[in-house]
Order: C-alpha cells, then structure tokens, then sequence
C-alpha cells in the first residue's frame, strides 16, 4: 500500500503486486437500459429512500425492454440475480438465482421490501445512503449492500438499478442486477490487512524488479536503513551492500534466486550513515500467471541488538570460564608461595643482613611476593576474593594516593582531579579500590608513551532502566562514577572486546602481564559494581567505574604503613592437611610467642579440642579432605561456643564463607601471606579488633 508523499516519485504500488493475486473481474451478465425518451416528472411519490446499499458492479445500459417476454429469458437464465421493485420500493419480480445467492424462493420475496433482508445496522447505512437517489429517481451504478442469508450469514452482493417508467413518464420503480462478491471482498480484505502488516511490521521489507531495482520499500526499510522512500525508489539493492560479506554470499544469493528458489541468510549491511548493522535476510521470488518470475520480495529482520546480546553472552562465558581455571590454578599456587615466603622470612631472620646467602633468600622472597601479586589478580578476575568492604568517599581514596600517584606518572604527564564535593559513599574494600586506581593510573600512563594528561574524576549519577556499560544491562538506581581518561594512542573496537581478559594486553613483550585490567573488571563486579570503556583510535580513552552508593559516612582510614610482628602467648589451633603449609606457619607462629597445637585434617582437630580445652583461637584451611574448614566450624560452634575461627585459603569459592566474613562473624586470612599480615589477623580475632 504506496504511503503519499507530494512531489516524490512513486515506486510500484504495493496493493497492485498485491492485486496479482486477484482473479479478473468479468462484466455482468444482464444488461439495463432505462428508456431515453421518458422523463422524469418531479412530482412523483417515488420509491422508498432506502431500498438500496452499497453496489459494485457496473450496469451497462443496452437491453430492449419491448419485449416482456425475451426480458424474462434472460433474467432466468443468467447467472445474477435480476430484480423488480415498484414505486413504494416493493419486490415486484425476483429472478430465480436468487435462491443460490440468499436461500430464499422468489415467491418468498415477492411483496417484501429489500430492508426486511438486511441487518438492522445495514438497513440503516442503506436508508441514509440511498434516500438521496431513490427520491430523485436517478441511476445508481456498481454499488454494494449486504443481505442476510436465510441461513444467517452475510453475503455482500454488488448491485445496479435503473428507475423504470411508464410511456407517459410516471415513475413505476426499479429495475436492477446484484451479483455476489462475498468471496472476492474477502479476499480483498486480506489484502489490505496483508499491506497493513507490511507496511507496519518492524522488519525492513523492499521488492525489486528481477534486475534487483527496488520498486517498493516499507516504512521499516527507511527508519533501518536511514534511505527515504524517495531515494531508494529506482535504485539497486546493492546501495545496502558492505565490505564485510563475502563475494561468495551474494553470488550464492544470486544464483538461488535467479533459480526461481528462497534465499535465506545473514547479510551485514551499512546504512546511509556509513554504520554497519546484521540482519536476517529471505528473498522470495514473485511469479506472474505463466509462472515467470518478474519481482523479488525481500523481508529482512533486523538482528544488531539480538547478536549484539549474543556477542555479550559469548565474552561472559569465556570470561566465566577463564576466571574458573584461574580460581583453581591459585588455590594450590597460593599453598607453595606460602610455605615460600615463610621460610624466606624464617631464614632472613637466623641470617645477618651483609651475609651473601641473605641477599639470596631477600631475592626468593621478593619473586614469592611478586608471584603472589599475580595470583591475587587472577583471583580479583574471578571473583572468588574474600573481600573487607568499608563505608569510603573515593574522593578521599584518590587524595590519599595523590603523591603516590604523581611519582608514578612521571613528569611528562599533567594529572588533574575533578571531585564532585557532594559525592556519595560507597561500600567496597579499600585496599582492593586502591589496586582499582593505581591498575588504571597504569593503564593511563602506558596509553601515553609521549606524556599527555591524566584526568580522574568522581561524580554521581541516577541510572534509568535499560542502561547498557560495557555490554552489560546496568541496574536502576543511584551510582557513584569514578572515571579515569587519557589522551593517549586509544583503541580499536575489536581490543575493546578483550580489554578484561586475563593475559590479553597490546604492551609489547616482557612490559605487561595482560592481569591490571582484568583484575579491575573482577574487583569492580564482585563490588556488585560495573565498568565501562570508551575509546577511538588516536583519540584517548576513558574508564568508568560504577559503584552503587549508599547513605552512610564514610569510615575514617587509618592503616600503619609498614606493620609489625606482633606477639602473644596464647594457645591456638592450626588446621592445615597441606604439610609445608602448615609447618612453616607453625614455626612463625611459635617464633611470635604462641602455644600451637598443629592438626592435619578437621577429624585430629576435634580429638586436639577435647584433649586441650583451653584454646583462644582456631586457625583453619577452608578446603581439606573429609572435614572442610566449615564444617569443622559448624561442630566447634556445638562443642565450645563462642571459639573464635580464623579460615585460611588461597581460592574461596564459598559465597555463604564470604557472606560471614563480610558481617564480621569469622575471620579470613587470604593466602599467601606474610609473617606481619598472619600475626596482625591473629591479635585482631584474640582481642577482637
């Protein structure tokens, strides 16, 4: 169905290929004439106003009617029905076709006007649409009305009449030929409602002639595409095409389509704009009456946002399933860089500081934390970190890392702060927000080989549903924005799609790992937060955290730079079934103060409980064979209530575990660690710190 647009060159109208699907209408059979030499006197109390509907068939006017008799022939034999009323609009002569048309015999008719075999609402349209006529005894041609059949259903019949009068002019009636155009109403009625579809259905939809000239397009193709009507009418259908399907594809689509057969594929093509976009494509051929093929119809179902969807689920897995892998590899890594770097710091302590092999054990102890520091990345990106969150104001977080963050840099990159002085707090870890900035800051710093500028600002936001960053639907709510941008080399789309993954990096070998970002994307999702990318090639780029704020002040931060050793003399519990884990941790423990009572498996430390009731604290690996650290926490709770429990793991995959640490109900102490950071958590669950 064309839509008007004045002054624009029309395509072929939809509604005539529609129409080809139509069969021919044929003439009618009978053929009325009204006699040119009567008149028409004014006078006369002419037929009722509404005798008449709404007609379609067009009554030719050539029929001698002096002869009564050859008149009454041919109304029987044809196939119309013929009809006679007077001058008060009475059935005066029914053809017998009337039987086939509405179930009734003439004689049932005769005598009865046509009103009284019409609905109620039909009658009414009939009275008010053919009063005007009837009274002026005028003609009406091909118009339509719509009769009940003695059965109850309706049948819309097409119908002509002439006013009849006598040889001195007086108006006697009508004489008329309906014929029955039920089943051509319907299927005209499907036609509209199938241009009605085409034009309103949201998938693009163009016919071309059989050289792939477009000759329609719907309102659907335009709004896709960004083409108007008027400039895709005439023009090929390759205007749509792009440099990223393959020759193959459209002479595959032309091969089959020239065939006479569908093509159904994935084409993408480029709007008027020049941006790409995926769709799902089915060219049909469209044959005429001899079966040759003169029009392609093409429908097209846009499918960007539906791959893109797909796109986002495809990295989530991938990412999912690279964060696994990692959560196992550092579970048993973390167990050897502890037992690493405690007897590094064992051995430093018999040892004198200028003495050789000192400098040795220093150089292993550094590697260990090094080791260690990737490790923990790996487990920031797959989420499986115990984290401590605090009430905190970014603004404060950044201030504290001002000068850190300075040295940094360097001198040929000019850092500039924006903070939003009303920002809201968030709840997260500190220390894990702190190895957010500075993994950015890095990130920045590298992207700018030639200096630049540096900026990092804070601000609040209100997200509305349907809010996408980075591929993921954000939820609805109120946000605190922490962004970092550069001025550097920037990225294409396709490294933008990989940024986060664990050992991607564009840093030439030996200068990166590929773990800074991808920690940052683990820290910021298991923050119940998001993190987006924004980047061009020569044209910078911008990181934006989101992190849902909270009504509540921020906690003051008071960490001591470098912590001591701590001492005590109470007596704990150390269950560790890994052996060089648990006696390098033992012997630090003991060179601390303590009393330690060592068991290798949940099963000995319960028998160590009833041998040695008086213990202040239990410190337990989380994963062991038999009894895990749980469990073994859950029947301790029954035996002795009120012991204090410390869990050790270098992998927690527990979200109850972490659920508990996060309320400040159990202790957690993240292998490896150091002779500082286990005496530090020891001193805070004895003295409940």
């Amino acid at each position: 169905m064309p839509r008007g647009r004045g002054g624009t060159p029309k395509g072929v109208p939809l509604s005539a290929i529609l129409k080809k699907c139509l069969p021919p209408e044929r003439p009618p059979d009978m053929v009325l004439t009204r006699n040119p030499t009567a008149t028409h006197p004014q006078d006369q109390s002419a037929l009722h106003p509404t005798e008449f509907s709404n007609f379609s068939i067009e009554a030719p006017a050539d029929v001698d009617h002096t002869s009564e008799a050859r008149f009454r022939s041919l109304v029987e034999t044809t196939s119309d029905w013929i009809w006679e009323v007077d001058a008060n609009g009475i059935y005066t002569y029914v053809s017998p076709h009337v039987r086939d048309l509405l179930g009734y015999r003439p004689e049932e008719m005769l005598g009865r006007k046509p009103l009284d075999f019409m609905p109620a609402e039909e009658a009414r349209r009939v009275q008010t649409v053919f009063g005007p006529i009837t009274m002026a005894h005028k003609p009406f041609r091909v118009l339509e009305k719509t009769h009940r059949h003695r059965n109850g259903s309706l049948i819309v019949l097409e119908t002509s009449g002439v006013p009849v009068f006598d040889a001195v002019g007086r108006f006697r009636g009508y004489r008329g030929v309906d014929r029955d155009i039920t089943e051509r109403r319907k299927r005209e009625q499907e036609l509209v409602r199938l241009a009605a579809a085409v034009e309103q259905t949201a998938d693009s939809i163009l016919i071309t002639d059989v050289d792939g000239n477009i000759q329609y397009v719907n309102p659907a193709f335009e709004r896709i595409t960004g083409y108007s009507e008027a400039e895709a009418l005439g023009r090929n259908a390759r205007l749509l095409r792009s440099d990223k399907n393959s020759s193959q594809v459209y002479e595959d689509l032309w091969r089959t389509i020239k065939r006479g057969d569908i093509w159904v594929g994935q084409l993408t093509n480029r709007r008027k704009d020049g941006t790409y976009f995926d769709q799902h494509v089915t060219i049909s051929p469209v044959r005429d009456d001899s079966g040759k093929v003169v029009n392609y119809v093409a429908v097209k179902q846009d499918r960007t946002a539906q791959l893109q969807v797909e796109r986002q689920l495809q990295q989530s897995q991938r990412l999912e399933a690279i964060g696994q892998l990692a959560g196992g590899v550092a579970h048993d890594f973390n167990n050897l860089l502890t037992a690493i770097l405690g007897y590094s710091e064992l051995s430093l302590r018999r040892l004198k500081p200028d003495d050789r092999i000192a400098h040795h054990v220093n150089e292993i102890r550094k590697a260990a934390e090094r080791a260690a520091a990737l490790t923990r990345q790996l487990l920031a990106f797959s989420r499986k970190q115990i984290l401590e969150p605090r009430i905190l104001n970014l603004n404060s977080v950044v201030s504290d890392l001002n000068q850190m963050l300075r040295r940094l840099i360097g001198e040929d990159i000019d850092l500039v702060t924006r903070f939003d002085e009303n920002l809201k707090s968030v709840k997260a870890d500190p220390t894990k927000m702190e190895q957010v900035i500075m993994n950015l800051i890095i990130n920045a710093r590298d992207a700018m080989p030639r200096g630049g500028k540096l900026i990092i600002e804070t601000h609040n936001a209100t997200m509305s549903p349907g809010y996408n960053v980075h591929r993921q639907a954000l939820a609805a709510g109120e946000y605190v924005v922490l962004a970092v941008t550069d001025t550097g080399v920037g990225m294409n789309a396709e490294t933008q799609t990989h940024i986060f993954e664990p050992f991607f990096t564009t840093k030439e070998c030996g200068k990166g790992t590929g773990l800074g970002l991808s920690m940052v994307y683990g820290i910021v999702k298991q923050s119940e937060g998001y993190i987006r990318v924004r980047s061009e090639l020569g044209e910078g780029t911008t990181f934006e955290v989101y992190l849902p704020s909270v009504e509540a002040v921020a906690d003051p931060q008071s960490r001591p730079l470098h912590e001591p050793i701590e001492t005590g003399s109470e007596t704990l519990l150390l269950v560790e079934d890994d052996s060089s884990v648990r006696r390098v941790t033992a012997r630090l423990l003991k060179s601390a103060g303590y009393i330690v009572i060592e068991a290798e498996s949940g099963k000995e430390a319960l028998y160590a409980i009833s041998k040695y009731p008086k213990i202040d604290l239990v410190i337990s690996d989380v994963v062991m064979p038999e009894m895990g650290g749980r469990e073994l926490a859950e029947k301790l709770r029954h035996l002795i209530p009120g012991t204090r429990m410390l869990f050790m793991s270098g992998y927690e995959d527990d979200a109850v575990l972490r659920a508990e640490v996060a309320e400040k109900e159990i202790g957690f102490l993240e292998k490896p660690f150091t002779p500082q950071t286990l005496t530090r958590k020891v001193r805070d669950m004895i003295e409940d710190r």
